[in-house]
């Protein structure tokens, strides 16, 4: 009978912890009543997991015996409100929520509509004023 290597049980009691976690009521929250209205949280889980290991030879050890083995493991989660379903009746509806730009990058995207709006409103005021000056003679 093979013997099963160790790095695979340090796995799978990483996955299973992350399993516990991670179910349908960490994503659906769970429903809220305030009057004839219900609001369900909506979230998003972001999960990263990383493990290795190695076997070793240790200065005391016998010939026929298994190497040492050392190894370790671990996981990051990041839980984000995405959105919330308002229910009145029979209507649903989702609300979303909007997250702060998190970079230069993202709050430059989010600037450009406006950019673009103020740089054609002083456009337009310099041909209405060229306009007005040349009509003036």
């Amino acid at each position: 009978m093979e013997k099963q290597h160790p790095i695979g049980d340090l796995m799978t009691t990483t996955m299973q912890k992350i399993r516990e976690i991670a179910d349908v009521n960490t994503i659906i929250g769970q429903p809220i009543k305030a009057g004839e209205i219900t609001i369900i949280p909506i979230s998003k889980l972001t999960v990263g997991f990383a493990s290795g290991g190695s076997d070793f030879v240790s200065k005391n050890q016998k010939p026929e015996s298994d190497n040492s083995f050392g190894g370790g493991s671990g996981a990051g989660m990041n839980l984000s409100p995405v959105a919330f379903l308002i229910i009145k009746g029979d209507t649903v509806k989702l609300m979303p929520v909007a997250a702060p730009p998190c970079n230069t990058v993202d709050r430059v995207v989010e600037m450009v509509p406006e950019v673009i709006d103020k740089v054609t409103d002083f456009v337009e005021k310099q041909q209405e004023k060229k306009a007005g000056d040349n009509t003036a003679f």
